[in-house]
């Protein structure tokens, strides 16, 4: 079991949901999140040279 933050704590508590938590549930439950990094994944760099690269999913859902 992991130790649980202030954040955790204050968002378990929350009653209501929000606007922006509903709308981000909705864009996560009708975005075909493998699809689209299957179909990206090939041209992304891969971090050979250079800064290393954030990745693809976390770039996808910014």
């Amino acid at each position: 079991m992991s130790q649980r933050s202030f954040s955790d704590l204050e968002y378990s508590a929350k009653r209501k949901q929000t606007r922006r938590d509903r709308f981000l549930g909705e864009i996560d439950a009708i975005t075909p999140w493998a699809a689209l990094v299957e179909a990206i994944e090939p041209h992304y760099p891969n971090g050979n040279r250079g800064r290393p690269p954030i990745g693809l999913e976390r770039m996808l859902r910014m």
